[in-house]
């Protein structure tokens, strides 16, 4: 997926930029399961059972997450944070969304 290298500065945890959804998240690796969880300020909480082992958590929470947006791991791109807990990711067109992603994109259109 192309990508210009900007990090896009944002107010919420998600923002929709055309077709693709930016998200900031912060990863829990080591997790007794994969899932998403609440918004914690302007990111998103992700638990993954993978561990914190040479971005082997990252590349399993971009799988988890494929899977909650309908996406395939290729819509995917991980701006900053392969290595660290926080991260930003850019997910084009997703065909679903969960819930606490829904409902904050909902806030700002009747915004």
């Amino acid at each position: 997926m192309a990508f210009d290298g900007k990090r896009v500065k944002m107010s919420s945890f998600c923002v929709m930029e055309g077709e693709i959804l930016v998200v900031n998240i912060l990863g829990t690796p080591g997790a007794k399961k994969d899932a998403v969880g609440k918004a914690q300020g302007i990111q998103l909480r992700v638990r993954v059972t993978a561990t914190p082992v040479a971005g082997r958590a990252t590349d399993h929470m971009v799988r988890f997450l494929a899977k909650e947006f309908s996406v395939s791991p290729d819509d995917i791109t991980v701006v900053f944070g392969r290595l660290n807990i926080n991260k930003q990711l850019r997910i084009k067109a997703p065909k679903k969304m969960p819930s606490v992603v829904a409902k904050a994109l909902s806030k700002k259109d009747s915004a």
